[in-house]
Formats: C-alpha cells, structure tokens, sequence
C-alpha cells in the first residue's frame, strides 16, 4: 500500500439476504461481552470461517519470509496450515504479508504482495503437515493492476480485500491503486471503478489525499466499501460507500477513521472496524473502534482497540476480530 498503513471478506457464496442477515448482527443489538479466543498471532490481519465455522487467520509474520495462515482451534490452540508464505517491513517499520482471506467451494483465497493464493482446506485437519508456502501457485493480480492504465495512476498495486458478487465474480479493493477489480469466474481482470482522492483538510501533506478502499461486502443489493484514506491520515475523513454492479460509487456515510473493514448489519446498515488514530509518533495504541452505522447516525460498539484488522461474522450469536496491535483473535458473542 502506498503511504497508508500496514502491508494489510468474508464469503458465504451466494448466500440470499434473508440468509445473509441471519449471520448479521441484529440492528437492534442486544448487549455485547469479548473475550479474547487466540493469543501469540504474529501481526494477524485477516479471519474467515468456512460453513461449518471453522476459523482461519492470516499472519504477516516479521518480515522474514515468515508470513502464515493458522487454523484456529475452539479453545484457542492455534495449527499452522501454510507456512513460509512472503513477508517483508515496510519502510515505516510494519509488517507487510498475507492479507485478507476469503473461504469458497471448500478453497480459501489469500492475497499476499499481489498474488492470489487458492488453497484447499476442505479436508484439513488440525496437526496436518503444514504446506509449503514456497509450493503455492499463484495469480498474479498486482501485475496486471500495475499495468493497467488509470485515470489517476499510481502505478502502484495492493490487493487488499475481497467478496463474491451475486454474479460469482470476485470483487476486490486495491488499496494502493485506490481502485475496485473485478475477477470473473474464468480468472479475467477489469476495472470496475476508481475511488475518488478527497481533499487534505490538514495543513500536512499533499493537497488531495488518497481515498484507500479496504473493506468490501454485499449484503443482497448493493456493495459496501470502506475506505482508510492516506497520509497524514486525518481523523474522520474515511467514507462509507455503496456500490452497484456496474461501479456506481454513492456516499452512504461520512466521518469515519481509518476504516479497515466493513460488514453488513442486516438492515441496510454496516459495521465499520477502525484501524485508529495517527499521531505524531505514527498510530496510536488502542484507538480503534467497531462502530454499526445507519441512517440515524453511529453506534459505537467497542472503543479502545489495539490496531484491529478484520471482522469476520459466523452466525446469529458470534463474531471474530483479528487484533494486530496485541496479536490476537477476539471472540464477540451478542
């Protein structure tokens, strides 16, 4: 990612929105306790379930070619699946390695620096034999971004999250070209649409910022994109956006930091993970947040998070978030 944050959605394929909203948190939420489920992750930043609710997290490692994907266990013990992945320190200092996840038809799909790793899953045991990062074929995405000839171009390429459509594409926000791509069922890359740059309320940095597309969802009618926004990083400049199949962006909701992930509430209404706040020192510590968003305004949920990545809801009573800042999985039950 380009001077944005960390080298950092969920499938249940073609699932219907009456099903879909079964698996969201009700609008009216009910009250909410978390508890911390893993402990020990290294720089984890994505979570997905598979239909049976088995959990998987994704690690960025420590820069050293140690990049993971771990299986997490229902008491917590955690089982390496593959190993050996890329991983590498950004030039500020983090850590940058397998991104989000995204579980289908019995494979889990992995970005890691550009490339889309398939990796099947179906039969996996705890204590297997992990795979072999190095034994991994993959499709290279950053590639063909890179190349590809934007309006406003950064030449540059990060794909960062991603989810099936109703059409069985898979749509992906570039958190470096600030762009969505869409990858139909053959494997073929097109642009669906670019994120617009905003203008830097700060007196730091350049005039315009860019927009950042992180989180992804479809929640039966429309996409929702959440967007992080670049250096400086101001606070409350993140957008909450609605999209349509043919790349219509529309405004949902404003005022938002730094937002890493977005999910469906069930309603028309999302809930927006928040990485935190950036201050002089670069991010602040437990200043993230999980919000649900709706017309009416906000709600924040929890506060004081420590650099939360990645929201991953599995059924009416249980959710997942992956913490980068204390290496961890917490567990939301509601």
């Amino acid at each position: 990612m380009k001077n944005n944050i960390i080298s950092p959605l969920c499938l249940l394929a073609l699932l219907t929105l009456s099903n879909c909203e079964d698996h969201r948190i009700p609008v009216e939420v009910p009250p909410l306790t978390i508890s911390t489920l893993a402990v020990g992750l290294v720089a984890p930043i994505g979570v997905e379930s598979d239909p049976s609710g088995r959990l998987f997290v994704s690690e960025s490692g420590t820069g050293k070619n140690d990049s993971r994907i771990m299986f997490v266990a229902t008491d917590g013990k955690t089982y390496p699946v593959v190993t050996g992945l890329p991983s590498a320190i950004s030039p500020g200092g983090e850590p940058g390695g397998t991104d989000h996840l995204l579980y289908a038809d019995g494979v889990l799909y992995a970005f890691n620096g550009g490339i889309l790793y398939k990796i099947k899953v179906s039969g996996y045991m705890p204590g297997d034999i992990p795979i072999a990062g190095s034994t991994l074929v993959g499709e290279d995405i950053g590639a063909w971004v890179v190349n590809y000839k934007f309006v406003n171009d950064t030449n540059d390429s990060h794909p960062y999250n991603m989810v099936i459509g109703p059409d069985g594409a898979m749509y992906i926000t570039d958190a470096a070209a600030n762009a969505i791509i869409r990858r139909d069922k053959t494997g073929a890359l097109s642009v669906l649409t670019e994120v617009p740059a905003i203008k830097n309320p700060t007196p730091v940095g350049p005039p315009f910022i860019e927009a950042v597309p992180t989180g992804i969802t479809y929640d039966g009618t429309k996409f929702l994109i959440g967007t992080l926004v670049g250096f400086p990083f101001p606070a409350a400049q993140s957008t909450l956006y609605r999209m349509d199949l043919l790349g219509k962006l529309t405004v949902q909701q404003q005022g938002f930091t730094s937002v890493v992930d977005v999910e469906n509430d069930g309603s028309g209404g999302a809930l927006v993970l928040e990485y935190g706040t950036f201050g002089a020192m670069g991010w602040n510590m437990n200043t993230g947040r999980l919000l649900q968003s709706s017309p009416a305004g906000n709600k924040v949920l929890f506060d004081k998070l420590n650099q939360p990545t990645d929201l991953k809801i599995v059924d009416a009573h249980t959710a997942y978030m992956t913490i980068l800042g204390d290496g961890t999985l917490q567990k939301i039950s509601y």
